[in-house]
């Protein structure tokens, strides 16, 4: 028999643990459920935000930004370095601290307010019950007189150039590479392919970012995205504005492996051979497996949940937000 909450959350990233938070204080009887487990593989409360996305990139940008702080900014200062090197695994070992030290945080806030945690995938059914599939395998059910779907969203991968999660990668691998590529390309320049290409071009690399559209950051300000990309070419960054890659081949394996690319520009087909590959062309809603059938909510053309100006989804006490629900994504790294 299913065990009765006042609110039930599936998703405990920034929408998710938030409303749990606030819903226990309020007196409700609350329960969160998330299936994210850290690279300890133990359970890793947060989203994307605190795990894959804005944390441990801002994480990373700091690290670099000290690194290159000491090749062009600290001379001005009269403070010289000889032979200095960047230990990439120290580097990302800090990340992974700072990542591991807000997830447990979360874990914290819920312990204080006694949200009761479920670590496994949720999947809503009928009469606002939530199936929880544990990590273990067992099945627990949960009945919440409100349910909030929060379950955020995925990395859109293209179809010529799937993850591996090697050669070719989305955020979470451009968090981890183990050294400095000598050569990367990031397809899409949003938040997360300028941020991580960032990272890796302060250390060393050679980053080419490949747009598709003609504009650089159209959706922002005009002025805006003018000054942007003249800051991010003083970097030395290469930004190639309307260029639509049609073709991604891996060659090699191992430390030996390359990504041969192909793509378009107002002046043919053109090809890019590269070590790394970065896939930052978006996100979608992670909806997928999470409603059974019959629930009456409803699912628009870009997989995102339909809800009304107040999150509500039309079937009594579903609610949805977050990356899931109707409206813009943002960006793990944002």
């Amino acid at each position: 028999m299913a065990e009765q909450f006042d609110v039930v959350v599936i998703g405990a990233g920034p929408a998710g643990y938030h409303a749990a938070i606030r819903a226990a204080q309020l007196g409700l009887k609350t329960a969160c459920i998330d299936a994210a487990l850290g690279k300890d593989g133990k359970p890793a409360l947060g989203g994307t935000c605190l795990r894959v996305g804005c944390i441990p990139s801002k994480a990373l940008l700091d690290s670099s930004r000290q690194y290159w702080n000491m090749g062009h900014i600290f001379g001005d200062h009269g403070i010289s370095f000889k032979d200095a090197k960047m230990d990439v695994e120290a580097m990302v070992g800090r990340k992974d601290k700072i990542v591991k030290q807000f997830t447990g945080g979360i874990a914290m806030l819920f312990k204080a307010n006694k949200v009761a945690a479920y670590y496994g995938f949720g999947e809503l059914q009928k009469d606002n019950v939530v199936k929880v599939t544990q990590h273990d395998g067992s099945i627990v059910e949960l009945k919440g007189t409100n349910v909030i779907i929060a379950a955020g969203s995925d990395s859109i991968e293209l179809p010529f150039a799937r993850f591996d999660g090697e050669t070719i990668v989305d955020n979470v691998g451009g968090l981890d590479f183990t050294e400095v590529p000598k050569r990367l390309a990031v397809i899409g320049a949003g938040v997360i392919g300028l941020e991580l290409g960032s990272v890796w071009k302060r250390l060393g690399a050679e980053v080419t970012i490949l747009e598709a559209l003609p504009d650089f950051l159209a959706a922002a300000d005009a002025e805006v995205g003018k000054v942007a990309l003249k800051e991010f070419k003083k970097q030395g960054l290469d930004i190639k504005l309307g260029a639509k890659v049609s073709k991604a081949e891996v060659t090699g394996k191992g430390k030996k492996a390359e990504v041969a690319l192909t793509y378009t520009d107002g002046e043919g087909e053109k090809s890019l051979v590269v070590d790394k590959l970065l896939v930052a062309v978006g996100r979608r809603a992670a909806t997928k497996g999470l409603l059974a059938e019959g629930t009456g909510v409803k699912i628009n053309e870009r997989g995102q949940i339909e809800v009304d100006a107040h999150c509500h989804t039309g079937v009594n006490g579903v609610w949805a937000g977050g990356g899931c629900g109707r409206g813009p994504l943002r960006g793990p790294a944002g």
